[in-house]
């Protein structure tokens, strides 16, 4: 206990030194820009830190809550098939003009069909009890992740070729923000959500020991699964909406967290939000700097996201996934 304790101090106070890393990296090298000469790429290293921060939390914290809920360790934040809502939705709107109405008309757009996937989702796996409903959340959200990439796929294969490169890029995970407006409110959302989610925390610490057992000691299985879930949506939805699809950081991250921190929510769900921020934050400033194009972030966190999760999950197999 002592250990754990020691290593959230640790990732606590290593989280300010990761930030002042990443606005120190970029193409044109490696210190803080000058002020004075240098504001404009200052601010957009700044902005693109922030965004990874915000996007990172958002992400790692609905995947722990997604697999605490689901009792299922390969859960995570796309598995109810919002992020290939949101998706579809963003495609639509660079392909209809409604960029021409302002920063916020495609976050909008991608936010709507996402919460109307999560509906048609639900609305599929509704069943008699809460072990079924739950399966049936995953089946039908794999489900309903297939038939929207599908239409994307249709979508891109018609579109014109200023319209295909900006919804591939938009695919891949940008953390290029075009609005400062659109980040402050997408940072509102995702610390409201994220605060959300921790206050669920006992509700999250017994339902990881059995729905039956969670009930027996007096929680509220079904609402906190129902908060949880809305909680867990609205933060992926928001973030997806802003920087587009960007993967494996909801799934790795809680695994690594839990095996540091401990299985305890109340501690885990902060140390989660802190870690997947800081590393989507690297993961961007590798994507910066690596090669002299700068490439999308989704392949940084994949390319370094998948041969990292193998690995865990071959040294983790003969373990419990929640403890």
């Amino acid at each position: 206990m002592k250990n754990r304790n020691l290593i959230f101090v640790c990732i606590l106070i290593g989280c300010p030194a990761v930030i002042a890393f990443c606005i120190m990296m970029g193409p044109a090298g490696f210190g803080f820009p000058n002020p004075a000469t240098q504001r404009e790429i200052l601010f957009l290293r700044i902005s693109r830190v922030l965004a990874g921060l915000v996007v990172g939390a958002a992400l790692s914290t609905s995947g722990v809550a997604l697999q605490a809920i689901l009792r299922n360790p390969l859960a995570e934040p796309y598995v109810l098939g919002v992020s290939s809502g949101a998706g579809l939705g963003a495609a639509m709107a660079i392909l209809a003009g409604f960029r021409t109405f302002g920063a916020l008309s495609l976050p909008v757009s991608a936010f709507i069909l996402a919460m109307a996937t999560l509906i048609v989702v639900y609305a599929l796996s509704s069943g008699t009890g809460i072990s079924s409903s739950l399966y049936g959340l995953i089946l039908s959200g794999v489900i309903v992740s297939s038939v929207c990439s599908s239409f994307l796929m249709f979508l891109v294969s018609v579109a014109p070729a200023e319209g295909m490169h900006s919804i591939l890029w938009w695919m891949l995970g940008n953390l290029d923000v075009s609005s400062h407006a659109l980040l402050a409110i997408t940072a509102t959302i995702v610390l409201t959500g994220c605060f959300g989610i921790w206050l669920l925390s006992p509700e999250l610490n017994a339902i990881t020991l059995g729905h039956d057992m969670a009930h027996f000691i007096g929680i509220r299985v079904r609402m906190a699964i129902v908060i949880g879930l809305l909680l867990a949506t609205l933060i992926t939805a928001a973030v997806v909406a802003m920087s587009g699809l960007i993967g494996f950081v909801g799934l790795i991250i809680p695994h690594v967290m839990r095996s540091l921190v401990g299985p305890d929510h109340r501690r885990l769900i902060p140390a989660v939000a802190l870690g997947g921020g800081a590393f989507l934050a690297l993961c961007d400033s590798l994507a910066r700097t690596v090669m002299s194009a700068e490439l999308p972030v989704g392949v940084i966190t994949a390319m370094v996201g998948g041969p990292f999760f193998l690995i865990l999950l071959k040294r983790r197999q003969k373990k419990p996934w929640c403890t």
